[in-house]
């Protein structure tokens, strides 16, 4: 549990986002697949999604530092937060037995970080981390192949991982 851990208040109530002993919501993850939704890949430039990648990084960067003020929950928060993408990495890899997507209605509050004045707002938008996956779309048009993808996405993630 990290709730109020090292006696920090900052930390209160920490539990309580994805619940006890489920730091990055992989414990209790589910998914709940929506069909009215058909979404379909369309590759684009990778400088393209290069950009967008790292505007989502550079905001995560200014929402840790800029609304925690304690190193240790900075600390804490950002594993949070890098664990749960290590975890989409299994998803990619087809080796979590998740589908490959997102949640629609937490990417639904995108547009809602940022306030018209450019501050980061501090609205709460009435979901925890355990809702996360109860509207899953999965975008369909992949290249994943059952027979031959396995190794060839293992060896881009090593090449990747050795980078």
């Amino acid at each position: 549990s990290f709730n109020n851990w090292g006696g920090i208040a900052s930390l209160n109530n920490f539990d309580n986002f994805y619940g006890a002993n489920n730091f990055d919501n992989f414990a209790a993850s589910k998914q709940v697949v929506i069909q009215e939704q058909q979404v379909v890949c369309r590759t684009q430039q990778i400088e393209i999604i290069q950009q967008r990648l790292v505007i989502l990084q550079e905001m995560a960067k200014r929402i840790i530092t800029e609304q925690i003020c304690e190193v240790e929950t900075q600390t804490i928060v950002f594993q949070q937060f890098s664990s749960s993408l290590d975890r989409f990495s299994g998803d990619l890899r087809r080796n979590s037995g998740r589908q490959v997507g997102y949640d629609s209605n937490i990417v639904n509050n995108f547009g809602n970080i940022i306030g018209s004045d450019g501050s980061i707002s501090t609205n709460d938008f009435g979901f925890s981390g355990k809702d996360v996956g109860n509207s899953t779309v999965v975008p369909s048009g992949s290249n994943w192949n059952d027979t031959s993808s396995r190794s060839s996405v293992d060896a881009a993630y090593a090449a990747a991982k050795n980078a």
